[in-house]
């Protein structure tokens, strides 16, 4: 039993590490990649539709809470491109737990960031939907199929965002809880 053993060797600390940056570098790429989405698509929608002889524009900045999500995203977006360069920067010089315990506070930051705007901006997006027949407020998206299309899109964008954040908030806390103090 132990010759079997030693035909198979641990995996070296180096291809672990390699693999640790490697993911943390796809996902870093992948959450900017879709928060940049996010922000290019509900900043390119907008309609107008004329209904009973009125026209009505939907355009995100009407709404606080989609201005909200346009900038949550591309900060997000431009500070998760930064922690990039941050990772490029600790893996040449070698990634130590506190290095990890920067970066576990950025991801926390951030997530928590989009997450607070893909809130706001859903909220927006169920109301426009589906209406409040309580409060009086009517269900625009049988009017304006196209904005409330490409809303949607940019909210799973973002979405999708949020997870890989999450994950790599997830990475970095387990990496950075080797900290002796």
């Amino acid at each position: 039993m132990e010759r079997s053993e030693a035909n198979f060797p641990e995996n070296p600390p180096l291809k672990k590490h390699k693999l640790v940056i490697g993911a943390q570098i796809c996902l870093r790429i992948v959450a900017i990649v879709t928060a940049l989405a996010a922000t290019w698509v509900i900043i390119n929608s907008n309609e107008t539709v004329v209904v009973y002889g009125l026209p009505f524009d939907a355009r995100y900045s009407y709404s606080p809470a989609f201005k909200f999500f346009v900038f949550a995203n591309a900060f997000a977006c431009g500070f998760t491109l930064l922690s990039l360069f941050f990772l490029f920067f600790f893996a040449r010089r070698g990634l130590t737990p506190a290095n990890y315990f920067v970066l576990f506070l950025h991801d926390l930051f951030m997530m928590s960031l989009v997450l607070s705007g893909v809130a706001a901006g859903t909220a927006i997006g169920y109301v426009a939907r589906y209406g409040n027949s309580h409060i009086g407020w009517f269900q625009i998206c049988d009017h304006l199929n196209k904005f409330c299309h490409r809303v949607t899109i940019s909210m799973i964008l973002s979405y999708l965002t949020v997870v890989c954040l999450l994950v790599l908030t997830i990475n970095s806390a387990s990496k950075s809880r080797q900290i002796r103090v």
